[in-house]
């Protein structure tokens, strides 16, 4: 094989991996609010948690998280702040990084929407992924790759929230992760405001998802350059993120 047309088969894989990159976002519309959409399969993409740097301090920001990957020879191709943390960026519940649990399962009570019961972790484990209410999760033994604790729970085995109201008046761009099926995580955030039924209807009925936790509001992050998206308004704690490189 020649060098040429070596040249030309890199290439060819790199546009092959820049279209799965930008199919795997979509900006979708329901029930007169529009979203971006972003759907992973995960026997194909390897989804994967970043919360500290290597001096153990926050990444912070998807910048940040894509300066470090570029040092190790890699590139960001997605990002999404995935749960809930403190005033020092780090998370307020469980959290589990390449099979380290760095916070452990947090089932206290307490004010805020991650306290807003049931609440719950999202967690990958090689191809497998799911959402689930955080007592069931405790009940399960699972012990995955990674994991992340967030709060209130969206929808629990297909029914809403019990304390989200229709006419609900807190209104704010929101994000979210839902599990349509064992092997498929997907994520959303509001273009706009929205309050938390209608955020929820939207993974129950739009999305499929019979079990769908919300990753938190004002400050609701994405990086997907598919849809030109960077995001980097506020201080971000725990990412999810797809990274492409060895």
């Amino acid at each position: 094989m020649g060098r040429a047309t070596r040249l030309w088969l890199v290439l060819f894989a790199v546009l092959l991996g820049a279209a799965e990159a930008r199919a795997a976002c979509s900006q979708e519309s329901f029930e007169g609010n529009g979203y971006t959409i972003c759907r992973f399969n995960l026997r194909q993409d390897h989804l994967q948690l970043f919360s500290l740097d290597g001096q153990g301090e926050p990444f912070g920001s998807f910048a940040a998280l894509s300066m470090d990957l570029q040092d190790r020879g890699k590139s960001l191709l997605f990002g999404m702040n995935a749960g809930m943390y403190g005033e020092d960026l780090k998370p307020i519940g469980l959290y589990v990084e390449n099979g380290r649990t760095l916070r452990k399962l947090n089932r206290r009570n307490g004010p805020g929407n991650f306290h807003l019961k049931p609440n719950g972790v999202f967690f990958i484990d090689g191809t497998k992924g799911g959402v689930m209410e955080t007592e069931a999760f405790a009940a399960s033994g699972i012990r995955p790759e990674f994991a992340s604790q967030s709060g209130p729970m969206l929808v629990v085995d297909g029914r809403i929230h019990p304390k989200f109201s229709e006419a609900g008046t807190s209104l704010q761009r929101r994000n979210g992760v839902g599990a349509p099926d064992g092997h498929t995580l997907v994520f959303a955030i509001s273009d706009g405001w929205v309050n938390f039924h209608s955020f929820a209807r939207l993974f129950r009925d739009h999305l499929k998802a019979p079990n769908a936790l919300f990753l938190d509001g004002s400050i609701s992050s994405l990086y997907a350059p598919d849809v030109g998206r960077s995001d980097g308004f506020a201080p971000l704690g725990p990412i999810v993120a797809l990274v492409k490189g060895p």
